[in-house]
């Protein structure tokens, strides 16, 4: 018997969720979505990414303090990555927290996803508020929050949500 996921179907039917239900999200559910951010690849495995779990009323209660692109979520996860701990390039310097961060974002993202919750990735935030009302040490870069929840029953996907560019105008192969 074949296991193997359907990514495509998975990444073409998820989407923004900008209205959640009042539904809270099961510990177990966030737990899945928490190791799927764990299991992700970080450069070199340095695995410099920190998660706030934002779940309890008076944390998000601070939310609107630091964005109004919370829409409420019942949950949000801050990802974040410690400058101390991230890679870098020996040659320039780049660091890859940013990069790493990111990549650990997608995959809880996407595990949210694959067990019916919805999420929107949040940039649009004040990364000095965010640091006030959560008292982020200086080491920790917060670069995603992760609000997300059940869909409510009229949550739908953005009108251009289906609107790609064409794959010639981002793809090319073997030079510039």
């Amino acid at each position: 018997m074949d296991k193997s996921i359907d990514f495509l179907r998975l990444a073409a039917g998820r989407y923004s969720v900008r209205k959640f239900a009042g539904k809270p999200v099961e510990q177990g559910k966030l737990d899945k979505i928490l190791e799927a951010g764990h299991l992700a690849p970080t450069a070199v495995n340095r695995q410099p990414q920190h998660i706030l779990v934002i779940n309890e009323q008076s944390a998000l209660a601070k939310l609107p303090r630091c964005t109004k692109y919370h829409f409420n979520a019942p949950v949000a996860l801050l990802v974040s990555y410690d400058k101390n701990e991230c890679w870098k390039r020996a040659y320039d310097g780049k660091s890859s927290g940013e990069i790493d961060a990111s990549i650990v974002t997608t995959h809880m993202m996407l595990e949210a996803a694959s067990i019916g919750l919805g999420t929107t990735w949040v940039m649009h935030f004040d990364p000095v508020a965010i640091r006030k009302e959560f008292n982020m040490p200086d080491n920790l870069e917060p670069v995603a929050l992760l609000v997300m929840g059940y869909p409510a029953d009229d949550a739908k996907p953005s009108p251009s949500h289906s609107e790609f560019r064409p794959p010639e105008d981002i793809v090319s192969y073997n030079r510039y």
